[in-house]
């Protein structure tokens, strides 16, 4: 032991972040669906206690989608760090998860409101943005981050029920959130959405998620062009494996597949969710992305995007 803590997490902190991120092998334990990150073993990292702020939110609002963990969780809370009040959704079965998440926030000093319901419904969709604008004052930064996957191995494993709900919540929600947040979104406003590297390489075991996430790559381009002169931003997060609950809650992936993940990409581990937070941060920040709109920006340790 040295100073109350043992060799190795003495080793750990005197290496770059970079490398003294967790790494495979992982427990190779699923999860029920949609997947408690409390339940995730080791627990993913969202504290980012090596960024400093700059009160480059300061005064904002955010509404943040799939708020309540992963990468959605560490985006609400550099956020709230930032200077930003935050309401995110959540699903019911996710509540314990979300409460972790408003407590971060409130840490920070900043506002948390948690909505829950299922993105896969227009009305819900509609709802949360007028509650936050109610309840928060106004609407500044929209990121659309809750995701829904599941692995299959054929073209017959995909039911239309199953394809609806990949869409429903990945891009339907998208579109829906942006029209009803409009009229709440004055210039300088961002909106910010989680894509993937699946929508780059097409993965063979991931048909519907991966078509889900190349159409919102492509929806974001169309967007930025269309609201560039109301000066409204839109960009797209594009990270490749992140420690979140979403695979190990994945009903196709195998536990081989939650022991190794990460594993492949040129760092040899996932990200976690505080080392893609900060390029949330980047977009939101008019001062500091206020001439960039439509970009891809992608997040993959190391790989690096088709052509």
């Amino acid at each position: 032991m040295i100073g109350g803590l043992n060799v190795a997490a003495v080793a750990a902190m005197s290496k770059p972040q970079i490398q003294s991120e967790p790494a495979p092998p992982f427990p190779s334990k699923k999860l029920p669906k949609p997947g408690l990150e409390s339940d995730l073993r080791p627990r993913p990292r969202y504290e980012a206690r090596a960024y400093k702020p700059a009160g480059k939110l300061e005064g904002k609002t955010a509404l943040i989608t799939g708020g309540d963990s992963g990468i959605g969780r560490a985006v609400a809370l550099l956020f709230a760090r930032e200077g930003a009040d935050v309401a995110i959704t959540a699903l019911p079965e996710e509540r314990s998860d979300a409460v972790e998440t408003r407590h971060a926030v409130e840490n920070e000093g900043r506002r948390c409101l948690v909505v829950e319901g299922d993105l896969a419904d227009a009305a819900f969709c509609r709802a949360v943005i007028e509650r936050a604008v109610s309840e928060l004052g106004r609407l500044d930064v929209l990121v659309s981050n809750a995701g829904y996957q599941n692995r299959k191995e054929q073209p017959e494993d995909i039911t239309d029920e199953e394809f609806d709900r990949t869409f429903k919540t990945n891009v339907y929600a998208y579109m829906r959130l942006v029209r009803a947040a409009l009229p709440h979104l004055g210039a300088g406003a961002s909106i910010i959405v989680t894509g993937s590297e699946t929508g780059f390489e097409g993965p063979e075991l991931l048909p519907d998620y991966a078509a889900s996430k190349g159409a919102i790559h492509t929806l974001t381009k169309v967007l930025a062009k269309q609201l560039a002169d109301r000066g409204i931003r839109v960009n797209c997060v594009a990270p490749g494996p992140v420690w979140t609950p979403l695979n190990p809650a994945d009903e196709g992936a195998t536990p081989d597949k939650i022991a190794t993940f990460g594993k492949k990409t040129p760092l040899g581990r996932p990200a976690q969710p505080e080392e893609l937070a900060p390029a949330y941060v980047f977009f939101a920040s008019d001062a500091d992305s206020s001439y960039i709109s439509g970009e891809i920006l992608a997040v993959m340790g190391g790989a690096t995007t088709p052509g």
